[in-house]
């Protein structure tokens, strides 16, 4: 028995999560190590002490830098969920951005102009980021329409119906005439607003630091178990992996994609709202005419992650924190956008993971494999 047991190497190369965290991390040293490059090209000086070492080091130096991570990490790790459910079952969500500014209205509009509490107001963010990601999927599944384009269309048909609501030619109850944004939650309705549970005095008094993070992580856990552990999760991902079969099984996999977008929907809006009634900021409707940044992250966190819902709580942390440094570089010596440079560096090499964990697989393997191919090759 003990001698067909596999050894320690074989089972790393068999195992899926160990070759993805190792891949992930090669993507991340190999992109820090390009942004020293760019750095270095840009202003050669300053490049470690003023430039990367800073970009590292923020985060950490005080605790209202590393609650500001956290807070931004929030929503980030939901709009990864929700790119990254939707790639598990074979779909691209590329409109977690429109979903996420559904949710963002559907979270304010309860909050300001309702005044109810902020779990029926995530509820509401909740509802309709899934209805907006729902009809991608219908489109999909009825009409062979494919996602993206649909998706697409939606990202600009939510963005502008959401600011011309708030907006209101200025008459709006959710805008507010002195500043220019959404009414802030704290003054126009502090029961909306996610409790801190004492979250803030761990930060430096940072108040935007609530339970949020925490109920992201719940959302993780709650999308692994339901992709790993159950037969509705294994339905998504056959009809993913090989729609044809999955129909021959039995699976339904027209209502399978209308469902994963609408749950891909869902996640995206309660990032929103996480973020939205975590008053890190207000919506400002006069001035959005570009698509919510955090909806496009997702896909980077999702694929730093390689869509893995744990490993996408870990790859938001991470971009979050690489963002929140870049706004601390120095504007003496380089501008804060060279943060997103960097972070675009490690995600541009994620397309790569699939090949670093094959060569990952084959560095562990390939002894064996090619003592064996010696062997056979003897014998004949």
């Amino acid at each position: 028995m003990e001698k067909n047991k596999p050894s320690l190497r074989g089972r790393l190369a068999a195992s899926e999560a160990f070759l993805s965290v190792v891949a992930s991390l090669i993507c991340i040293v190999i992109g820090l190590a390009l942004g020293i490059v760019v750095l270095a090209i840009i202003n050669p000086e300053h490049a470690l002490g003023d430039g990367l070492w800073v970009i590292i080091s923020s985060g950490l130096k005080s605790p209202r830098n590393m609650g500001t991570v956290l807070a931004n990490a929030a929503p980030l790790i939901m709009t990864g969920l929700s790119v990254g459910f939707a790639f598990k079952t074979g779909l691209f969500n590329i409109g977690a951005a429109g979903q996420y500014t559904l949710g963002a209205f559907g979270a304010l509009y309860c909050a300001i102009v309702l005044h109810l509490p902020w779990y029926l107001c995530l509820l509401a963010a909740m509802i309709l980021g899934a209805v907006w990601g729902a009809i991608p999927g219908f489109f999909k599944a009825y009409l062979n329409i494919n996602e993206v384009i649909t998706a697409i269309m939606f990202n600009w048909i939510g963005l502008y119906l959401v600011n011309d609501i708030m907006y209101g030619k200025g008459k709006s109850p959710m805008y507010d005439l002195a500043s220019t944004k959404t009414h802030s939650l704290r003054k126009a309705a502090p029961e909306a607003m996610i409790p801190s549970c004492g979250m803030s005095d761990l930060f430096g008094k940072l108040q935007s630091v609530t339970i949020a993070i925490f109920i992201a992580i719940f959302f993780a856990i709650v999308v692994y178990i339901v992709l790993g552990k159950t037969t509705f999760g294994y339905e998504l991902k056959a009809c993913g992996f090989n729609k044809n079969a999955a129909q021959y099984a039995g699976i339904n996999e027209k209502r399978n994609i209308v469902l994963s977008m609408t749950i891909a929907g869902a996640l995206a809006g309660v990032g929103a709202g996480l973020y939205y009634l975590s008053t890190v900021a207000e919506w400002n409707p006069q001035v959005s005419t570009a698509l919510p940044a955090i909806g496009f992250n997702g896909i980077s966190a999702a694929l730093l992650a390689c869509s893995n819902p744990i490993g996408t709580i870990f790859s938001s942390v991470f971009i979050s924190y690489i963002t929140v440094g870049g706004t601390k570089l120095s504007t003496q010596y380089y501008t804060k956008e060279i943060a997103d440079v960097i972070t675009a560096l490690i995600i541009y090499l994620c397309a790569f993971s699939l090949l670093f964990k094959n060569k990952i697989r084959s560095a562990l393997t390939g002894g064996k494999k090619r003592a064996a191919g010696l062997g056979k090759g003897g014998n004949d």
